[in-house]
C-alpha cells in the first residue's frame, strides 16, 4: 500500500513505472533490481520496506546495506523525508562511532550503512542480528568493487532469520555471489534497457589536445556559467590541478575525491546542493549514490569506460529532467560506446567571461541536532536577529554538531555584523562563513 500522504511528504504525484513493478515484485519474493542511475531506486526499496515493519516490534527489523557513506546519508533522508513515524539509524565510517552506539541503545526499526561499519557494531555486539529479516543490498556490485566482499559475507551469514533480499544494481550482474542466499527463484526487475527510462541527454564533444586541454576545460566551464557541473576525472591528483588552475582564475568551485576527510566532503557537497558552488571537480567516486538534485551538466574531462561514462552521465537527467554531457576528445576521435549519430560537436568562443561569483555564500552555527537545535531554530536566528528577508535564507542543513545555511552574498557582511554575539538556545555559539 502507497500512503498518499507519504508521497506528498515527498513532494511527487506518483511513483514510476519500475518502483511500481519492484514494490509488486517484493510482495512475493526476492527481488533483483537492475535499474539506471537516477532513475529512483532508493523509493523502489523503501517502499517494500515500509509495507512490512511493525511499529510494535522491538529490534532491527531491516538491513540496508550500502557502498558509500554519502549514499547512506541519503537514504537515510529519504526515509527521514517520509515521515514514517519509524526511527532509523545511519552508520558509516569518518565519524565516531560512540554516536551510532548510542542510537542503537534504542535499535531503529531500519538500519542503513556501509559494510565496514556495520560489520563493526556486529562484532561488538551493537546490535542483535537475530531481529533482522529484511535484507537491501543497494549498488551491490559498486560494493564489491569498493572490496567490501568480506564484510558482506560475515553480516549476511550472521542473518539468520531474513526472509526477504532485495539487491539493486545500476548495471547487469554476471554472477551473484552465494553468501547473498538469492536463489534462481528470486524475480528480476530490470530496466536497464527500457527505452522509457533512458534519461533526456544532449552529448556534445569538445575537440582539444593534451597540451591544450586544461585551457579547453576553463573556456568551456566559462561557456557553461553559472550552470550546475560536475567535471569528472580520472584521478585525485587532476582534480586537484584543475582545482589550482581555477583558483588562479578565481572562479568558485568545490572539490570531491576519496583522499579528502569526510568532513571535507561532506561541506562541498552541501556548498554544491545549496549554489554556494556551481561547480564540483570530483573522481568517479561522486559518479554514483550522491542525491544531489538539478545537475545541468557533466564535463568529462578524461574518459575511462562504458559503465563508467553511463554512470557519470546519470548524475543529470535525473527522473523527468534534461542535462548535458560535455566530452573533451582529442583529435575529434569519441570512443567506440559513444554512439556518434547523437554527438554534436562544438566550437567555443576565442574569448572567455569568467562566471559571476555564485549569488550564495554559506554560513555555519556551532550547533546542531545535539544541542536541540533545528531548522525553526537557524530560520528565526537569521530572519530575525540577521534581518533577512525570506527570499534571502536558502538551503539549510542541520548536522549533529553543526548546521549550515545559505546566505545571499549581498548580505553576508550585514549577517556576520549582526550575528557576531548572538546565541540561540540561550548559549552564545561561534557563527561564520565557511570558506568556498
Amino acid at each position: 500500500m502507497i500512503k498518499k500522504q507519504i508521497l506528498r511528504n515527498l513532494n511527487i504525484d506518483e511513483l514510476n513505472d519500475m518502483q511500481l513493478a519492484s514494490i509488486d515484485a517484493a510482495r512475493a519474493q526476492d527481488l533483483v533490481l537492475l535499474a539506471p542511475t537516477g532513475s529512483g531506486k532508493t523509493l523502489a526499496f523503501l517502499f517494500p520496506i515500509l509495507n512490512v515493519l511493525k511499529k510494535e516490534k522491538r529490534g532491527v527489523q531491516a538491513l540496508i546495506l550500502t557502498p558509500s557513506r554519502e549514499l547512506a546519508l541519503q537514504i537515510e533522508q529519504v526515509w527521514k523525508k517520509m515521515g514514517t513515524g519509524l526511527k532509523a539509524t545511519c552508520c558509516y565510517g569518518g565519524h565516531s562511532s560512540k554516536i551510532e552506539k548510542n542510537s542503537l541503545l534504542d535499535p531503529p526499526a531500519l538500519l542503513i550503512g556501509t559494510p565496514g561499519r556495520i560489520h563493526y557494531h556486529l562484532r561488538n555486539n551493537n546490535f542483535d542480528p537475530e531481529t533482522v529479516q529484511y535484507l537491501i543490498l543497494d549498488e551491490f556490485d559498486k560494493s564489491l568493487e569498493f572490496g567490501f566482499h568480506d564484510d558482506m559475507e560475515t553480516i549476511i551469514r550472521n542473518l539468520r532469520q531474513v526472509s526477504k533480499r532485495i539487491l539493486t544494481s545500476a548495471t547487469t550482474l554476471e554472477e551473484i555471489p552465494d553468501f547473498v542466499g538469492i536463489g534462481n527463484d528470486a524475480t528480476v526487475v530490470n530496466f536497464l534497457d527500457k527505452n522509457a527510462h533512458k534519461p533526456n541527454i544532449r552529448i556534445k564533444a569538445i575537440t582539444t589536445s593534451p597540451e591544450e586541454k586544461i585551457e579547453t576545460l576553463l573556456s568551456l566551464i566559462c561557456y557553461i556559467g553559472n550552470q550546475a557541473t560536475l567535471v569528472f576525472c580520472n584521478h585525485r591528483e587532476v582534480v586537484q590541478r584543475i582545482s589550482d588552475m581555477l583558483h588562479n582564475n578565481e572562479i568558485n568551485h568545490g572539490t570531491f575525491h576519496g583522499g579528502m576527510e569526510q568532513v571535507d566532503r561532506e561541506k562541498a557537497l552541501l556548498q554544491f546542493r545549496n549554489g554556494t558552488h556551481h561547480l564540483l571537480i570530483c573522481t568517479d567516486l561522486a559518479s554514483r549514490g550522491l542525491d544531489i538534485p538539478d545537475i545541468a551538466c557533466i564535463i568529462h574531462y578524461q574518459l575511462s569506460n562504458e559503465d563508467t561514462y553511463i554512470h557519470r552521465n546519470g548524475r543529470t537527467a535525473r527522473m523527468q529532467s534534461s542535462g548535458t554531457a560535455y566530452l573533451l576528445v582529442h583529435d575529434g576521435q569519441l570512443p567506440d560506446y559513444v554512439n556518434k549519430e547523437n554527438v554534436d560537436f562544438l566550437a567555443l568562443p576565442e574569448q572567455n567571461a569568467l562566471p559571476h561569483p555564485p549569488e550564495w555564500v554559506t554560513f555555519f552555527v556551532a550547533a546542531g541536532k545535539k544541542d536541540k537545535v533545528n531548522k525553526i531554530d537557524i530560520v528565526g536566528l537569521f530572519l530575525k536577529k540577521g534581518c533577512l528577508d525570506k527570499e534571502e535564507l536558502g538551503r539549510i542543513e542541520v548536522y549533529d554538531k553543526t548546521s549550515y545555511a545559505a546566505v545571499k552574498r549581498k548580505k553576508a557582511r550585514q549577517v556576520l555584523d549582526l550575528l557576531a554575539n548572538e546565541k540561540i538556545k540561550n548559549k552564545k555559539v561561534k557563527i561564520g562563513l565557511e570558506e568556498s
